[in-house]
């Protein structure tokens, strides 16, 4: 791999760029770990952050790294990768989420990021500089974490209600109200564990082509604790506009349709994550909040939010990639 010559200080200043994205990342996304638990009345918002917040950074001791591998090594040809191209891709990426935190769409930090990564890899070397590999396996994985989430959403939700066809509804809610902690703790365990190591990758992919490390070492600690640390400080501040739209306006949540709208996010974050590939927590609960609705009656989902939720996903990439670009021009000018 080449390295490029890059001081220290804007080194220094790109790492706090990326944990910018990831601060972002956990304060855009907080809503998806805790939307459920917090429109089901188990928690106070400020509790279920606190949870949230906690259970993210736990994930450090949990998942192996293989999602910064893929972000790091397999969307891009490395060999491409410079200064420009990391400040192109995070600033396209934080000003799409900005954009989407500002009108309160869930929209994906993840792709933004990757989106941000091939519109900045694209403008400086044209459509050869992109790993088919991993880009492909990200791009199958957008249509198949909200399907993932919907099978396991509704599935939980059909056993329950088979499990539970005797009790009273009373019993049925105060049960669910504990088992919510459970499994938003799980959910937000799956967050973390998937999404800070995006941010990891970049940082990576910096530090080996700046030569400040070397792509046979292992990821310095630092970098982990850093990248979890600014995801779950984000996640503590988290973003309450997208909690109304995830928790309410998609369909109506009681606690044990939330209860398994987590539990069917939390299995499909875990699964992505062991086989190494970014996918978006957004769509993951979304997916399982309509599933969960689903499984009661298809009326129950308000489908025109969910249309235009998952317009947002089309346009995330496209979008992210395009503003990378122009970042990545004026990267090039002022830096």
């Amino acid at each position: 791999m080449h390295t490029f010559h890059i001081s220290i200080y804007l080194l220094v200043f790109l790492v706090v760029l990326a944990l910018l994205f990831d601060f972002m990342n956990g304060f855009h996304d907080a809503a998806n770990a805790i939307a459920t638990v917090v429109s089901t009345g188990v928690l106070k918002p400020q509790t279920a952050v606190a949870m949230a917040a906690v259970f993210n950074f736990v994930a450090i001791a949990v998942f192996h790294l293989k999602v910064a591998t893929t972000v790091g090594k397999g969307t891009v040809d490395p060999a491409i990768v410079d200064q420009y191209v990391i400040f192109g891709a995070l600033v396209g990426a934080i000003f799409w989420n900005l954009v989407t935190w500002y009108y309160g769409i869930p929209s994906s930090s993840s792709h933004a990021l990757i989106g941000g990564l091939v519109g900045a890899a694209v403008a400086k070397a044209g459509t050869g500089s992109l790993v088919a590999t991993g880009l492909g396996k990200t791009i199958l994985f957008i249509v198949l974490s909200p399907l993932l989430g919907f099978i396991f959403g509704s599935i939980m939700m059909l056993m329950v209600s088979w499990i539970f066809v005797r009790s009273t509804p009373r019993r049925v809610d105060k049960w669910f109200r504990r088992a919510q902690l459970v499994s938003a703790s799980m959910y937000s365990l799956g967050h973390g564990g998937n999404d800070a190591q995006k941010t990891m990758g970049i940082i990576w992919m910096l530090l080996i082509g700046g030569g400040y490390s070397s792509a046979t070492e292992d990821l310095p600690i630092w970098v982990v604790i850093c990248c979890y640390t600014a995801i779950s400080l984000g996640t503590l501040f988290g973003g309450w506009r997208i909690v109304k739209t995830m928790g309410q306006r998609i369909t109506k949540l009681k606690p044990v349709g939330g209860f398994c709208a987590e539990t069917g996010g939390a299995i499909t974050l875990f699964v992505a994550t062991w086989l190494g590939v970014p996918v978006s927590t957004t769509h993951t609960i979304t997916g399982a909040i309509v599933g969960v609705g689903a499984a009661k009656k298809m009326s129950a989902v308000r489908w025109g939010v969910a249309g235009n939720i998952v317009w947002a996903w089309i346009f995330t990439i496209p979008a992210s990639a395009f503003m990378a670009a122009i970042a990545w021009w004026i990267g090039t000018q002022l830096l």
